[in-house]
């Protein structure tokens, strides 16, 4: 435990960077700090209604199973969203890790709204190699948002 916690300290150098990164305050509609980190690369090419298509090409060698699964998160819940209604909370998520990205590839992401019950949204996922078609990965997120009010100011 203390190999861990001594290999995640900051030096003086790195701890003084991250003072100064500012963090503006989430404002409904805006992006937060940690949506704009996880989402950077990510180039959205086509939203329909139920369908929402980007791209990515991965810089850093092999993409891991936390991102792909991160990005399930995200980008299936933005084709769930239904503007001027509360936002929804992921209640399952499920990833299917087929291959891997190799460096440099570009993969493209489809998300598709599978179906929808009352507050319940079932949508899926998609990575694929562009240049190939070959499936990265496979998620499934299942998403419910409580009955439709007043979108939360927090």
């Amino acid at each position: 435990m203390e190999k861990a916690k001594k290999c995640l300290e900051l030096n003086s150098d790195e701890s003084e960077t991250v003072s100064r990164v500012a963090i503006p305050a989430l404002q409904i509609g805006k992006s937060s700090f940690y949506e704009a980190f996880a989402l950077r690369g990510i180039l959205v090419e086509r939203v329909e209604p139920g369908v929402v298509l980007c791209s990515f090409k991965d810089r850093d060698g092999k993409l891991a199973n936390g991102a792909i699964a991160n990005l399930v998160d995200i980008v299936g819940a933005s084709v769930a969203y239904i503007p001027g209604l509360p936002m929804n909370v992921s209640v399952d998520i499920s990833v299917s890790y087929v291959s891997t990205a190799k460096l440099h590839d570009e993969l493209e992401i489809t998300s598709r709204v599978l179906g929808r019950t009352g507050g319940y949204c079932g949508t899926m996922v998609i990575f694929r190699n562009k240049a190939t078609g070959e499936i990265i990965a496979e998620g499934r997120h299942s998403l419910f948002r409580s009955k439709a009010g007043p979108v939360s100011k927090l």
